[in-house]
């Protein structure tokens, strides 16, 4: 959806419906890109059986900061 600000100040309750349909919203200012508001996705419990850290011992071959490093992943995605 696009939206400008002063949509966001008269018809809020418009771009709350598109955020509930899962749809980013970009705002704009005098033509001119500004931001974008994304959607929450909801947060799903996991068992504790399906956490990455479980089961990890002291007998584990790999100190900590390599086992963190990863299931971390990088900071920005590989190309």
């Amino acid at each position: 959806m696009r939206a400008t600000i002063l949509d966001l100040r008269y018809h809020m309750k418009n771009i709350l419906r598109a955020l509930d349909r899962h749809e980013t919203v970009d705002i704009f200012y005098h033509d001119k890109k500004k931001g974008t508001i994304i959607p929450v996705t909801t947060i799903q419990k996991k068992a504790t059986k399906e956490h990455p850290f479980f089961g990890m011992s002291a007998s584990s071959k790999t100190s900590v900061e390599k086992e963190l490093d990863q299931l971390r992943g990088g900071r920005y995605r590989d190309l």
